[in-house]
């Protein structure tokens, strides 16, 4: 059965619809080209007065075939895969007759590239419809003309927006930028109009195939465009720092290409595909952004034989900022909440951060005031621990004490029904512990949720020593529910995400005590590819609450006859608190803040004075990076983390671990286990212990294995 079923109608024009057998998606390959490529054959049919090129699933065409790219071993294969997807494209382009895509769905990647061989493309007017070139958050390019025909349709200023940012584009927007030559309300519609465009346009041509072409805005010689080129480097390495090569791969096909004529343009565009699909980097966010990815959101964590679940209604115990943005995220989905404080303005005020969320969402057009209307009044707030009644889960989001939680548990237990799941939002309190307050410890897990929680896209799931599977299960359905991805760690101090996150701040702290300018300090966290550098980000979470954690570890190691071994970069911590310096929320902490900013507290360098023999960068990235992965091994040989796929994931949702490298225990696998030992060693004994690499890493080394589920 072929991958394109084709329809003559009797007004003459071919209908081929793109139907690739057992996938839920149609994606570009060998399969869907050859089935195109048959419609051609049958488009030189003296009968044949056009073609629509539409998908019979859900979506247009969702892109290439990742399970094909990543068999590829030399560059000559993307190469040539390349170049076969543009020689059918550009037959039917060139074969004399109109075609017309009829966008029903998501086009992307590949599926826009299709589409733009086309002549006209015409799509459905759905909010819920993308289209883009995404490649470029899997470290690839668009491979198959999509830099070429992008410049000669939008012109070069928008093919770099949409191929280097790798953004999605609502309809309405794509046609406004030119992409799109009409919008429609449904597929009936859709349909009409890509026929009547092709009784209209019966000798059609691409614009670029015209002898008088010109770049819309200018080729890469223009001066227009030259300003252009000025700058777009220098923007690309400030969001960058040179760690993702596809953006630089972009501009240089995007800019050669508007040096040349379209077949020599389309060449220099494989090459750089080639570099792409080579590279460590693109290897690294597809094995992780993609195939660990939709293994988590398939359910590859959560346990077998338990149904699946649906909260209706949810209690939140504490409207604070996590509690409200709890609150907000379960209602988008339709869930009924009941947000519970100790005082009525605390719980209403817990509301009001929804309110304010969806004034702004509504102000941008983005939402309307009915359904704003409609998702506060999904959310009660009160102190009345009666209206939990009737929750299938309940969520404590109240202060890291256990005696609060403890009290706050109990509470809830009287009123909530035996079938009720207990979770516990804490970001370092083991779940057991807290779980010894419960009456139904089988019930009770952990759920961290991390701020801010309306646009942070990770749940840390934690299992209890007697958290039950079924529980785990409706844990794992509630995320999903309210479109958050979850990984699954198991029970200890700090879990998994806290403990791994401390170890990036805290070296960032030590080496400030150590002499190393601030500044460079946090070059070095932006350099090698985190969110955001080191001390900023403890200002972030306040230094207050990361010496109350430390305080309370001691305490309960000092109860279980624990030894404590306080990280170097503590001392300063409790230094700054000690004269008031806490973080962002009090305006100082390693910075200071004002309306018109933040900047490093100048008296930072005369607290810690600046070493006169500063490290090399090389050094301080090497630190930063080596004291998360490592420690996120220790979590794997310890048994914290369940899989590999939740390292990575969790890595690089939880606390923005560098993208690029593909989690934390990627790192490993892609520098090799025996490279990963010799370079911790060196740190080891030039900076302290905690560099020791982990036995398990020192087991793959002597084995020459790597982390894989």
């Amino acid at each position: 059965m072929s991958a394109v079923q084709l329809q003559l109608g009797d007004d003459g024009i071919l209908v081929a619809t793109m139907d690739l057998a057992g996938r839920p998606m149609n994606v570009v390959g060998d399969e869907l080209m050859t089935g195109i490529a048959e419609a051609m054959a049958r488009l030189a049919d003296a009968a044949v007065k056009g073609l629509v090129l539409t998908s019979g699933k859900a979506d247009f065409c969702a892109g290439g075939d990742l399970d094909r790219m990543s068999k590829w071993t030399t560059p000559e294969q993307p190469f040539e895969g390349s170049m076969a997807m543009k020689q059918v494209l550009r037959q039917l382009e060139l074969q004399g007759k109109p075609v017309v895509a009829a966008i029903n769905g998501h086009a992307l990647g590949g599926g826009l590239e299709l589409a733009l061989a086309c002549h006209a493309r015409f799509a459905i007017d759905d909010p819920k419809l993308k289209i883009g070139q995404p490649e470029v958050k899997l470290g690839l390019l668009p491979g198959g003309g999509g830099t070429v025909r992008l410049s000669r349709l939008v012109g070069i200023q928008q093919a770099l927006q949409i191929c280097g940012e790798g953004g999605d584009l609502s309809p309405p927007k794509a046609l406004g930028m030119g992409l799109l030559t009409g919008l429609a309300r449904d597929r009936d519609e859709l349909m009409a109009l890509a026929r009547a465009w092709i009784q209209a346009n019966p000798k059609a041509k691409q614009p670029w195939d015209s002898p008088k072409f010109r770049f819309p805005g200018g080729d890469s010689r223009s001066p227009a465009v030259a300003q252009v080129w000025s700058i777009a480097p220098s923007i690309a390495a400030q969001k960058t720092w040179g760690n993702y090569p596809a953006v630089q791969h972009i501009m240089s096909a995007i800019f050669e290409g508007g040096l040349l004529d379209f077949d020599a343009a389309s060449v220099v565009e494989s090459r750089y595909f080639a570099a792409c699909a080579m590279s460590q980097v693109s290897k690294n966010m597809i094995g992780t952004l993609w195939y660990q990815l939709n293994a988590i959101k398939k359910g590859a964590s959560r346990p077998e034989g338990v149904a699946k679940s649906l909260v209706r209604k949810l209690g939140i115990l504490g409207a604070g900022m996590m509690g409200a943005g709890i609150a907000h995220v379960s209602a988008k989905a339709g869930i009924d909440v009941v947000l519970l404080d100790t005082t009525q303005e605390a719980a209403d005020k817990g509301k009001a951060y929804s309110q304010g969320l969806l004034d702004k969402a509504v102000k941008k057009g983005r939402s309307t005031p009915e359904k704003r209307d409609a998702l506060l009044a999904r959310i009660t707030p009160t102190t009345d621990y009666a209206a939990l009644a009737g929750c299938d889960l309940v969520i404590e989001a109240v202060f890291e004490d256990r005696a609060v939680k403890a009290d706050v548990t109990a509470k809830a237990e009287a009123v909530i029904g035996e079938g009720a799941v207990f979770a516990s939002n804490t970001s370092t309190l083991p779940i057991t512990g807290l779980a010894q307050a419960s009456r139904r410890p089988a019930s009770f897990l952990g759920l961290h949720f991390f701020s801010p929680v309306d646009k942070m896209p990770l749940v840390e799931i934690i299992v209890g020593k007697e958290t039950s599977d079924e529980t785990l299960a409706r844990g794992f359905d509630y995320v999903l529910q309210i479109g958050k991805t979850p990984i699954v760690v198991n029970d200890s101090r700090g879990f998994y995400t806290s403990r791994v996150f401390g170890t990036y701040v805290m070296e960032g702290i030590a080496m400030l005590k150590e002499g190393v300018h601030p500044r460079s300090i946090e070059v070095a966290g932006l350099q090698a590819g985190m969110p955001m550098p080191p001390l900023a980000l403890q200002d972030e979470v306040s230094l207050s609450l990361g010496l109350h954690v430390a305080e309370q570890t001691k305490k309960d190691l000092a109860a279980e006859g624990k030894p404590w071994t306080e990280h170097p970069g503590m001392g300063v911590v409790r230094q700054l608190c000690e004269i008031g310096r806490i973080g962002k929320k009090a305006g100082r902490g390693f910075y200071d803040y004002d309306d018109d900013g933040k900047r490093l507290w100048p008296e930072l360098t005369t607290l810690y004075p600046v070493a006169a023999q500063q490290p090399p960068q090389r050094e301080l990235i090497d630190r930063l990076m080596f004291a998360q992965a490592n420690e996120a091994a220790r979590c794997f040989e310890e048994g914290v983390l369940r899989s590999v796929a939740d390292a990575n994931i969790g890595s690089i949702f939880g606390w923005g671990f560098a993208p690029f490298q593909g989690g934390a225990l990627q790192f490993v696998n892609a520098m090799g286990a025996p490279a990963f030992v010799a370079r911790a060693r060196e740190l080891a004994a030039k900076y302290g212990p905690r560099f020791e690499p982990a036995a398990v890493v020192v087991k793959l080394a002597e084995s020459g294995g790597r982390f894989k589920d």
